[in-house]
């Protein structure tokens, strides 16, 4: 019985993982497992970058293969050792049909069983498909082979979720982190205004955190469940895939029943709600940008000579040498009109400001005169005001048009405080209008916020 034994685990040592059969010119992958030379090339025949051991998974780097000199002689010589037949009964016992007690040669398709020759005279219906066990263990070794590369998927993209997930987590309390130091910042600016609010606001951030993080680390617990189960089944597919034609169709139904029961839980996603109980005034601003506000490109045919207009037509750079000089151009001024107009409703929009110089923004009307000495002013029907380094410095610029109500009005965004406001009759088209107005380093963008 021990020798029976042990030539059973030689033999299954001399024997490829792919075919199942005599290892035939063998080769050592990177891993330490052997298998024959062409079924381990025929598996990694279509694959690019990594290429994973068929038994335990490892990502091999490379195509290199060493070829096993010495397992290839104990192959040969485990060949023509004779077996008696006891021993081969040990080795592979044939299972018979429970009603007939004849060899099960016949596999069901339809059902999954396997069945004798006397078992296909009794099936119900009676023409359902029957195939020999050799063709029915390749097509069902091929199925599970497929259901490894899908559950692999899976599980890989549940750990990037899961890493996610996590990461998430961190970033609700970065985000919250964050949100304080903005609040602190806006009650020592408003501090006469806030201090009756700012306990109340402080006490709902955390609940906020801890409600957002529990249901995170929960989310995180059941994906990490889920993975536990796609591992299990994974290595049950595995582990099936290895066995004989007999082994691997014994029990496939219940593989077949759990793969098909797979169901990823849902992914939780979160969305944090600032809620700050600021001064009416404070609120409006953030409001009328959400509210009204409209994405403008500059016209690079209405640039002064001395303007660069960039390939996104969102930035504009003053230089000191002038290039060809275009019929629409402005030539007043270093000054620029956006490509959109408006003859009503309510519009905002942000300046971005980078550099030591001073600057012009405001509207103009479509007809103002591009090709004089003029400067602009309401009565020719442009209304700017003029900023610089003394005034706020770098920093955003939103500009606000009530075209009904004749209202053009500049906000600072940093400090969500007016800065200046004209008013007027409007009549015809409105053009955003920017201009440098001096020789500085200066960059001009338009943004979105």
């Amino acid at each position: 019985m021990a020798f029976a034994a042990s030539l059973a685990e030689l033999q299954a040592e001399a024997s490829c993982p792919i075919c199942l059969d005599y290892l035939r010119d063998p080769v050592t992958i990177a891993c330490g497992h052997n298998f024959c030379s062409s079924c381990i090339h025929q598996r990694w025949k279509d694959l690019q970058g990594t290429f994973p051991c068929p038994v335990c998974l490892y990502h091999c780097p490379d195509r290199s293969l060493e070829r096993n000199t010495q397992l290839c002689y104990m192959t040969e010589i485990f060949q023509q050792i004779p077996t008696s037949g006891s021993q081969r009964k040990m080795q592979e016992e044939i299972p018979l049909c429970g009603k007939h007690h004849e060899v099960l040669t016949l596999f069901c398709e339809t059902s999954l069983e396997l069945l004798c020759p006397q078992c296909k005279g009794s099936l119900d219906p009676p023409d359902q498909p029957l195939i020999p066990i050799e063709e029915a263990a390749a097509s069902q070794r091929g199925m599970l082979k497929r259901h490894i590369g899908t559950l692999t998927n899976s599980l890989e993209s549940d750990e990037t979720v899961y890493k996610k997930q996590v990461a998430n987590t961190w970033e609700v309390k970065r985000k919250m982190e964050k949100w304080r130091e903005e609040l602190d910042y806006e009650c020592n600016e408003l501090k006469f205004l806030l201090e009756r609010e700012r306990d109340e606001i402080d006490n709902d951030l955390p609940i906020e955190e801890n409600d957002v993080e529990e249901k995170l680390i929960e989310n995180g617990k059941q994906i990490s469940y889920h993975m536990f189960r796609l591992n299990i089944l994974l290595s049950e597919i595995e582990e099936k895939c290895l066995q004989t034609g007999l082994g691997l169709l014994t029990g496939i139904e219940s593989i077949h029943n759990s793969y098909g029961n797979i169901e990823t839980p849902a992914v939780f996603s979160y969305e944090l709600k600032r809620s700050c109980c600021l001064p009416p005034h404070y609120l409006g601003l953030h409001k009328m940008i959400r509210t009204f506000q409209v994405d403008l490109t500059l016209d690079p045919e209405t640039a002064h000579p001395s303007l660069i207009i960039l390939r996104d037509r969102k930035s504009v750079i003053y230089r000191t040498s002038f290039g060809f000089h275009n019929p629409q151009a402005l030539t007043s001024y270093p000054a620029v009109l956006s490509s959109e107009g408006f003859d009503a409703g309510r519009h905002f929009w942000v300046v971005n400001i980078g550099g030591t110089g001073k600057w012009s923004l405001g509207v103009c009307k479509d007809s103002f005169p591009r090709n004089t000495l003029s400067p602009s002013s309401p009565s020719n029907g442009c209304w700017t005001h003029t900023f610089g380094p003394s005034s706020i410095g770098q920093g955003k610029i939103g500009v606000f048009l009530d075209y009904e109500l004749g209202e053009v009005s500049f906000y600072n965004l940093k400090t969500c405080s007016l800065l200046y406001g004209v008013t007027a009759t409007f009549t015809g088209k409105l053009m955003p209008y920017f201009s440098i107005a001096s020789s500085e380093p200066l960059t001009t963008s338009i943004i979105r916020v």
